[in-house]
């Protein structure tokens, strides 16, 4: 019986290779297995379109499946199945704007290669009109995190020393948002682990560096944010520039940027900024669209502006998708249409962006027509905005849903914490906000006190009714 990469091999030669890499990345690099992810479901809708002398007419890999799927090559559950594959590449290029920890951006690449095994399966009759052999799945293993630190130590290999980089860089940042958050919550000050994985990574871009040019621009990001200890803009920025004029895209999408708004070294160059946005844009530098978008946004171009942040929105930065529901809410640039928006705002809190998270977690709770009210749902929403974002009308929405049951339970101690909090950090207007709900919380739990026997009840009333004695900025 086949193991699970000879039948892929089988399948495409070329595409086995490609599965071999991602499926040996899974355990200690799953940032690159899902970047090969996606570069394994763009080069199999180029062996779709060639079965059927198609042409693409865009690089964009959103485009090329949805032309597939209205040209009939592919049903619509295969065409679902690859905006799954390309979606969890997607998040391989940015993993720490998903707000995933370590474990669950493993076990999100373990799923990517076997919905990829299983979608090879589906299209083998298809492309090479025979049943699909039987196969056996073979279990992941740590080996090429183990072959990757061997060869960047004893070979000084600047592959390797980079993919070591990108292993370390990745999970700082995840445990760095993760130290932010706990540190919000426990209001101590906590032991940062992320550093020491910073410092690690500081040091394998620094040696890739001489040698790789998408080394030098991770080099360069660490130079510019003080990954090593004590940030070098100026360095920072010249191994940027090196690297965007070497043609890695990353590195022009961030210079494009900075000539929009300027930088230690770099001076606003609109001229520039295009010039190198669309570079980047060209090759589907999901950031780069929709930095473009923002540029034709701000001088009122908004049928460029549509256009760029689109394709953003269907490359899959959450970002985009959210400022592309407003604009088909507002039908700027295009016709409005508001049941597209909701979906797109949907997908954008579905990927982790906070101000559609906010957003349609209010819609759940308050329209009772709204696209999928799922109160579970929404307190997830609410309680990521908060613990992610700092967002204080999440924490307002969160903090009414919980006084008065909306979401299935009554946690008045909850409600007042977080209603404390959101008084703490809220600016003038929110407080005035917070005011009379702070009030009516108080006599809510004064009214209950007096009539409940129940004596746990009482314990978390009186809590609470320590909370809102607090002073006003405490």
């Amino acid at each position: 019986m086949l193991s699970d990469i000879e039948l892929v091999s089988q399948f495409s030669q070329e595409l086995g290779e490609d599965y071999r890499v991602a499926k040996s990345y899974v355990r200690d690099v799953p940032t690159q297995a899902l970047l090969h992810v996606r570069s394994f479901t763009h080069r199999l809708t180029d062996k779709l379109a060639a079965s059927q002398q198609l042409v693409f007419d865009s690089p964009n890999l959103y485009d090329r499946i949805e032309l597939l799927n209205r040209q009939r090559v592919i049903n619509v559950r295969l065409t679902r199945a690859l905006h799954r594959l390309r979606s969890d590449g997607n998040r391989g290029a940015h993993p720490e704007k998903y707000h995933l920890t370590a474990e669950a951006l493993e076990q999100l690449a373990e799923k990517a290669i076997e919905r990829l095994v299983k979608l090879v399966e589906d299209l083998y009759p298809l492309l090479c009109n025979e049943p699909a052999p039987e196969y056996r799945f073979e279990p992941f293993d740590a080996f090429a995190g183990r072959d990757l630190c061997y060869r960047a130590v004893m070979e000084n290999d600047p592959q390797a020393q980079y993919l070591v980089g990108m292993s370390l860089k990745t999970r700082a940042l995840m445990q760095k948002e993760q130290e932010q958050a706990l540190h919000d919550e426990a209001e101590q000050e906590l032991d940062p682990q992320s550093e020491a994985n910073f410092k690690q990574a500081a040091h394998w871009f620094a040696l890739a560096a001489l040698h790789l040019p998408e080394a030098k621009y991770e080099h360069g990001v660490s130079l510019l944010h003080g990954y090593a200890g004590k940030a070098d803009v100026a360095a920072g920025e010249s191994a940027i520039i090196a690297a965007a004029k070497a043609g890695v895209v990353n590195a022009m999408a961030l210079l494009g940027y900075f000539y929009l708004v300027g930088g230690e070294q770099i001076s606003i160059d609109t001229q520039l900024a295009y010039r190198y946005l669309q570079a980047a844009a060209d090759r589907e530098q999901s950031e780069a669209m929709a930095n473009l978008g923002v540029l034709y946004y701000q001088q009122a171009n908004y049928a460029q502006a549509f256009h760029y942040i689109s394709s953003a929105a269907q490359a899959g930065f959450p970002h985009a998708q959210y400022h592309l529901a407003l604009m088909l809410a507002r039908g700027e640039g295009c016709e409005a249409d508001p049941l597209a928006s909701e979906q797109w705002m949907a997908e954008a809190a579905e990927q982790g962006q906070l101000d559609a998270m906010l957003h349609c977690a209010q819609q759940m709770l308050n329209n009772e027509n709204a696209l999928g009210n799922d109160f579970s749902l929404a307190e997830r929403y609410l309680r990521e905005a908060v613990k992610y974002g700092h967002s204080v009308p999440a924490m307002i929405e969160l903090s009414i849903a919980l006084a008065d049951g909306i979401l299935g339970r009554i946690d008045v101690v909850g409600s007042t914490a977080l209603l404390k909090m959101a008084r703490q950090r809220g600016n003038e207007r929110e407080r005035e906000v917070i005011a009379p709900l702070w009030e009516s919380l108080s006599l809510q739990i004064d009214k209950v006190l007096s009539v409940t026997l129940d004596a746990e009840e009482q314990r978390a009333l009186q809590r609470a009714r320590e909370l809102l004695s607090d002073p006003p900025n405490s």
